[in-house]
């Protein structure tokens, strides 16, 4: 089979598309298929798009997007599937996605990890969120062939316009990526870390009050790896800019990772990735109840679900003074990811989409 990967971003960028379906693309070939990746954004227009400023270049970049798009429709006959991660295009309704389906009577499966359909403004975005577009998701589902959903949530939705939603979950490569696990007794300075993007540092904001009443009486280190750093009164906060090239160096040296969400509609479509990247790596995971959290954490085997601030402290606590607590949490979470969560356990439910 030969199919056509329309995405957002370039390859090897976007954490959704890494883990979603680029670390699957050497097992569709080894399977006989080939494929081919159409990212909407340029790689020059996806260094610049989340930083101030430069709005005449990213307009620009932007309107190459859409040129892309309008000369990719030639090439379309050719591919059996039509892969659409998120959407075709970032703003804008589906006209692309309509012409694949309808005009052009192609297969559609379409994959998405976030509650897309939900409007969630940001000041990297609030200037594009009017025209975004966020109702297109429905339509897109109703034209697919099969659906890929990121969990279950996410699954219930797409079934109210199309019979042929999966939960397709997003994995952990622990052979070839996440694969080493923290020593828990070794010596060196505690680490209780938290690693996201831009978007989701709001969310740190729950657990601060705790951490920083834990530092008046530990000695641990903060450390929080993103792509823009905090802005939280932390005296054990040490930022760490993301890096594709040193992130699992950087997660493997937390002892304890945190997962804190607020229980609303669009955080309930998270797929839980944090936690399953600290988990992968032998660490503990403290979590919110929301969402798939609930499914990937279970309390006192494999890290722990945090409901009240007091939650949030007991956890932190206890496994800040129990290396052996750390370590025995540490190895069930390692355990639940590759058995459950990872390219190798998922593979066969990943190749049934192109079925």
């Amino acid at each position: 089979m030969r199919i056509l990967f329309v995405v957002p971003y370039p390859a090897g960028k976007a954490p959704s598309q890494r883990f979603r379906f680029e670390q699957y693309l050497d097992i569709l070939t080894q399977a006989g298929h080939s494929y081919r990746l159409a990212p909407f954004l340029s790689d020059a227009t996806w260094a610049i798009l989340y930083k101030p400023g430069r709005a005449g270049a990213k307009a620009l970049g932007i309107s190459g997007g859409f040129l892309r798009r309008m000369l990719l429709l030639f090439s379309v006959p050719a591919y059996d599937y039509i892969f659409i991660h998120r959407e075709a295009s970032p703003i804008g309704p589906p006209i692309f996605e309509w012409i694949i389906a309808k005009v052009l009577g192609k297969r559609i499966i379409y994959d998405f990890d976030d509650a897309i359909w939900i409007p969630n403004t940001s000041e990297a975005n609030k200037i594009v969120a009017g025209i975004k577009w966020h109702q297109k998701a429905e339509s897109i589902c109703r034209w697919a062939y099969k659906i890929s959903c990121g969990n279950a949530y996410l699954q219930d939705y797409a079934r109210q316009f199309n019979a042929a939603a999966t939960v397709n979950p997003t994995t952990i490569d622990t052979e070839h990526l996440h694969n080493r696990i923290r020593n828990q007794r070794a010596a060196g300075r505690l680490v209780i870390g938290w690693t996201g993007t831009h978007s989701t540092l709001k969310y740190l904001e729950q657990v601060v009050p705790i951490v920083a009443e834990l530092e008046t009486r530990y000695d641990f280190e903060f450390r929080v790896i993103s792509n823009q750093p905090p802005v939280v009164p932390l005296k054990s906060l040490r930022f760490q800019p993301w890096r594709k090239e040193t992130e699992i160096e950087d997660l493997a040296g937390l002892h304890v990772g945190l997962m804190p969400l607020e229980d609303d509609p669009w955080a309930k479509g998270k797929c839980a990735f944090k936690a399953l990247q600290y988990m992968a790596l032998g660490i503990p995971a403290l979590v919110s109840p929301v969402g798939m959290n609930t499914e990937v954490v279970q309390p006192g085997v494999n890290g722990y679900i945090c409901n009240t601030p007091e939650d949030w402290k007991q956890a932190l606590e206890a496994l800040m003074l129990d290396p052996t607590l750390r370590s025995r949490l540490g190895e069930a979470a390692r355990t639940t990811v590759v058995e459950r969560y990872s390219v190798c356990s998922n593979q066969k439910n990943f190749l049934q989409l192109f079925s």
